[in-house]
């Protein structure tokens, strides 16, 4: 039995829907692809981009987050230790909102954040390109809320635990 985050109550991981595999599968895959993407393309995805953008110590900062979201994501997917693993990868996507989306809405770069869009700007802008990175922020938000459902290893466990 898990603790829901927002009321309180203990809510089972099984009680979740059992559309939530799609959720799970959705993000993990997401975030283990883009994580993997960070070693194999490191000035696009990893390292030169986060120095482009801004992001402090890219060289240690662009592995760490891959490492982060190939771990977390692969955990989503597989439904162990979801809820646990939705708390990281939120951070990651509230830093990549601030990071690359809030420069285009603002249509110039901010503290330490450039703009990576160049001349694209405005809420329009923002909005086109924050689309996956809201959607995975909101999925995440929903697995930390309702928990892996019934055909993850977080509910195989509980039922492993009720039984003895």
């Amino acid at each position: 039995m898990k603790t829901d985050p927002f009321s309180g109550r203990l809510q089972p991981n099984a009680n979740a829907p059992r559309a939530t595999l799609l959720i799970r599968v959705a993000v993990g895959v997401v975030f283990a692809s883009e994580g993997m993407q960070k070693f194999l393309y490191p000035e696009a995805l990893g390292v030169g981009r986060f120095a482009k953008i801004g992001i402090p110590a890219p060289g240690v900062t662009a592995p760490f987050v891959g490492v982060v979201e190939i771990v977390c994501g692969l955990l989503i997917l597989l439904g162990l230790l979801t809820r646990l693993a939705t708390i990281p990868l939120s951070v990651d996507m509230l830093v990549a909102i601030a990071s690359t989306k809030v420069p285009i809405l603002l249509g110039r770069g901010y503290f330490m954040f450039s703009n990576p869009a160049g001349s694209k700007s405005g809420l329009w802008a923002m909005l086109h390109e924050s689309r996956t990175d809201l959607s995975m922020l909101l999925a995440l938000v929903f697995l930390l809320i309702v928990g892996a459902g019934a055909g993850s290893l977080d509910a195989a466990s509980e039922r492993r635990v009720r039984h003895r």
